[in-house]
């Protein structure tokens, strides 16, 4: 069997088996060889490689992950496409296809059981509304991902990669940049998918890092010190801060002053750096 990429041979698949798209799993099939082949490339994909795919559709980038990967599971929670899987990936016996829904799925006994906690790479056209859950589970549990390839509604690509002092700047750039380096692997616009969704897509990829970029004392007081800064954008630091709900204002000038940053600076112009200072300083004072 040739690429399923292809208006064509994706069409011809859906109609053999009276195949019906579902919008409230967000099922929307890529059509287009270019993106396949930047999503391979933006993983760095090579023989060896354990992948654990999420919402395999027909296979479509399945099969071309089997093709280089050691092993691939792919995790497909629309029981109606595990008789096409089985035919589109029949030829495959490094493929795997799990039918269950990713959110309800023990990530670590799944590495576990299947990669004998090998690092793994996350590749996946996830539907978007469990987009941001994802990719958190998979950089904040204790899952040897090494590589996060996925593709996301451009919006939300733009958060993950945003710089600060950006609109898109905010909590989701600095929890994902936290653990990973990130770059745009490719654009998919609407009419590269069947059927077509109202919103154009982007592949980010995210590579976690072995060792830690930023130095952090307390993990739950620096998101939460980001999150507090965040919680309303148009508040300086000063005000916003009041969010964490355990110092009052003289104390937030204090710990801002401690850590260099201009009281009147919204959490928005802050890098993570800063970020990881301030929460150092807030840590420090904190009852133990």
């Amino acid at each position: 069997m040739d690429r399923l990429s292809s208006h064509k041979a994706t069409k011809s698949v859906v109609e053999k088996h009276n195949f019906k798209f579902s919008k409230s799993l967000g099922q929307n099939f890529l059509i287009d060889d270019n993106v396949i082949d930047k999503i391979l490339n933006g993983a760095r994909l090579s023989e060896g490689d354990n992948i654990i795919e999420v919402g395999p559709g027909i296979g479509t980038l399945t099969r071309e992950m089997g093709k280089i990967a050691d092993k691939v599971v792919a995790i497909e929670i629309d029981k109606s496409l595990i008789p096409i899987l089985k035919e589109t990936l029949g030829e495959f016996d490094n493929i795997e296809v799990v039918n269950n829904d990713i959110l309800k799925v023990n990530i670590e006994e799944l590495v576990k059981e299947k990669f004998d906690n090998k690092p793994i790479k996350l590749v996946a056209n996830l539907p978007y509304y469990i987009t941001t859950p994802i990719v958190m589970k998979f950089l904040e549990e204790n899952i040897p991902v090494t590589d996060i390839v996925v593709m996301v509604q451009k919006e939300v690509a733009d958060r993950m990669n945003a710089k600060p002092s950006t609109k898109d700047y905010g909590a989701l750039s600095v929890a994902v940049q936290y653990y990973c380096d990130t770059e745009i692997v490719a654009k998919a616009p609407r009419h590269m998918f069947i059927p077509q969704p109202n919103v154009d897509s982007t592949v980010i990829g995210l590579h976690v890092r072995e060792e830690k970029k930023y130095n952090v004392d307390n993990e739950d007081i620096f998101f939460k010190t980001v999150k507090a800064s965040f919680g309303q954008r148009r508040k300086t630091l000063l005000n916003s801060l009041g969010g964490l709900g355990f110092l009052n204002k003289d104390e937030i000038k204090e710990v801002l002053k401690q850590s260099n940053i201009d009281e009147k600076r919204r959490g928005e112009t802050l890098t993570i750096e800063e970020f990881a200072t301030l929460s150092n300083v807030i840590n420090s004072k904190v009852p133990n």
